[in-house]
């Protein structure tokens, strides 16, 4: 089965923990986040994950990865712990990385 690529785009649900800083519930949360991506980054489905570093409203992360579809990439984005104990908001777009070239 070949795999296509995607794009999430991650904006924290509450701009504070950029700005003032996590509560515990969110730091525990955002390193969960970290560990599943890290975890799928090994098994190499995560192309590329990170974040701006402006502390404003305009702040997001990105995470590059592989799926078999649209559907796959959206259950992908569900299950990352900052998503479904929401802390951060996920859109899942279709994505082609034109350069460098990765299958």
């Amino acid at each position: 089965m070949s795999l296509q690529q995607f794009i999430t785009i991650l904006k924290p649900t509450r701009l504070d923990m950029i700005t003032e800083g996590p509560t515990e519930f969110e730091e525990k949360t955002v390193s969960a986040h970290f560990a599943y991506l890290e975890e799928w980054e090994n098994k190499g489905i995560v192309v590329l994950a990170g974040r701006t570093l402006n502390e404003d409203e305009k702040t997001f992360g990105i995470v590059i990865f592989k799926a078999a579809d649209i559907k796959a990439a959206k259950i992908f984005a569900a299950n990352d712990p900052a998503i479904f104990r929401n802390v951060m908001q996920a859109e899942v777009f279709p994505f082609r990385i034109a350069l460098p070239q990765i299958e």
